[in-house]
């Protein structure tokens, strides 16, 4: 019981000891975050046709398939 207790006040009293002052940690402007924000632009720019493209070959194999086992029968 003992090392229960003593494990227990352990971690309670050591959790802010984890904690991070982010004021000293982040310091970039709003140029660093325009910079961040315009890279996820092009990033999702380029996205958006490559899931249609995917979509559009996924949708062509799927009906070939529908052709082909309607052939069979």
């Amino acid at each position: 019981m003992k090392a229960i207790i003593t494990t227990l006040s352990l971690i309670l009293f050591a959790v802010p000891a984890f904690a991070v002052d982010t004021t000293q940690t982040y310091n970039s402007g709003i140029l660093t975050l325009l910079f961040v924000g315009f890279c996820a632009l092009i990033i999702v720019a380029q996205l958006v046709p490559a899931v249609l493209t995917l979509f559009g070959m996924t949708k062509a194999v799927a009906q070939g398939t529908r052709k082909t086992a309607a052939a069979k029968n």
